[in-house]
């Protein structure tokens, strides 16, 4: 399919469909309509059968073993490595580290600057600062408010505007000479605000702060290049974008991940081990202890070369069309509300509504019926829910493999729970 798709000169979604055995389902006997994506994507046969066929037949633990499938495991993982570092436009394979979903990815920075010594450049301590937004992912809130409170750090935020996004009027004071780290999501999972990350790293570099950009809701969506966006980590996470689940991505720059402290300690990531003390290997290898995500990481490597084999100026333009589809849709629902942009202008697929009179609970269960997945509650994001006045929203999130019918389907759903409800 993906051959012939990178061929042609339009998006062809029905070819893409096909690589996907779940979009056949019927639920409450209507055609599954899956818009969830922003939680978690669907894996096309291409990535099945990668990981499944290093299973049957390649299958064993990595790094040191001598033996055939020892051989063959590591070169597949770390050729996995290098495929994730190009789709990423890393400089290095070295600066991709393994982890077991971006969650994970986050608490590694933010436990090894806490783990620093005092006097190195990663330490915090009282007087220092840490900046993230009020749009955070709770991944990316809770371990740094956690890092404050252990080192005595103050937690700063960047308010939200009524219309969604980030209110940057006061950026030279929330980011300042005392901020050590800014912390920020590139795509809001749960308003689809697409963050203005250079003017955000600027800001950065001319006080001396560490960046970390949130990817989860980017890496999967449109090109990104590491090395363009001027940050020193990003984060993205394999179930969201085609992989399995249990595989996630910490890029940073190779200097500084030689020179952080270790987040675990165990095997794989140490060079020399005495009773009365340890040294640890270089990166990546120091940040993946224990026995890494092998199967997974291979599959990652698959569901990338399907990514880019698609094309993803391709998705991104297939997306766009969808959400303003469904932007528009929604504007004509009385009732209905967008929270967040409610235009295509710097923002992602995933869009959050709220239903007049209507639980979000109540929309979901509804559509499930009419069998459309959506996902309700705070989306891991009680903050923006707060700042907005709502107990919670209904999202709906399209990816490469939705078509303008199901955002059609989804618009009518709304209608039919509205009328059941009114």
């Amino acid at each position: 399919m993906t051959a012939l798709l990178a061929q042609g000169t339009s998006y062809d979604v029905e070819a893409v469909r096909a690589d996907f055995p779940v979009l056949t389902r019927v639920i409450g006997g209507r055609p599954l309509v899956y818009l969830d994506n922003a939680s978690s994507s669907h894996k096309p046969r291409q990535v099945l059968d990668a990981e499944r066929a290093f299973v049957e037949q390649h299958y064993s633990n990595v790094h040191r073993g001598v033996h055939t499938l020892s051989q063959e495991a590591t070169d597949a993982y770390e050729a996995a490595r290098t495929t994730v570092a190009s789709f990423l436009g890393a400089a290095d394979p070295h600066e991709v580290v393994f982890t077991k979903n971006a969650t994970e990815a986050y608490n590694l920075v933010a436990y090894s600057f806490g783990n620093a010594r005092a006097g190195s450049r990663f330490a915090l301590g009282p007087g220092d600062e840490v900046c993230v937004t009020e749009m955070e992912h709770h991944s990316n809130l809770v371990p740094w408010q956690m890092l404050c409170e252990r080192t005595g750090a103050t937690l700063r935020w960047i308010p939200l505007t009524d219309e969604g996004r980030l209110d940057l009027s006061e950026l030279e004071t929330l980011v300042n000479e005392r901020t050590k780290v800014l912390a920020f999501v590139h795509v809001s999972n749960i308003l689809g605000t697409a963050n203005p990350v250079e003017t955000l790293v600027a800001r950065a570099r001319e006080v001396g702060a560490f960046v970390l950009v949130d990817g989860a809701q980017s890496a999967p969506h449109q090109v990104v290049d590491v090395q363009a966006l001027g940050a020193d980590f990003f984060v993205a996470t394999g179930h969201k974008m085609l992989a399995p689940s249990g595989i996630g991505v910490l890029w940073g720059r190779r200097e500084l991940l030689d020179a952080m402290p270790p987040f675990l300690g165990g095997g794989s990531m140490i060079e020399v081990v005495q009773m009365g003390g340890s040294t640890y290997a270089p990166a990546p290898e120091r940040f993946e202890a224990g026995t890494p995500v092998i199967s997974q990481a291979v599959a990652l490597a698959a569901a990338c070369d399907y990514l880019r084999e698609v094309g993803l100026d391709r998705i991104t333009a297939h997306e766009q069309v969808l959400t303003a589809r469904l932007l528009e849709g929604l504007r004509d629902l009385d009732g209905v509300s967008v929270i967040g942009p409610d235009s295509l202008h710097s923002r992602g697929s995933a869009v959050s509504f709220a239903v007049e009179g209507v639980h979000p609970h109540d929309v979901g269960q509804s559509l499930d019926e009419l069998g459309i997945a959506v996902r309700v509650g705070h989306h891991c994001a009680a903050p923006v829910c707060r700042r907005y006045g709502v107990p919670a929203t209904t999202r709906a999130s399209s990816y490469l493999y939705n078509t303008e019918g199901e955002i059609d389907a989804l618009l009518e759903g709304i209608r039919t729970v509205q009328r059941f409800w009114s």
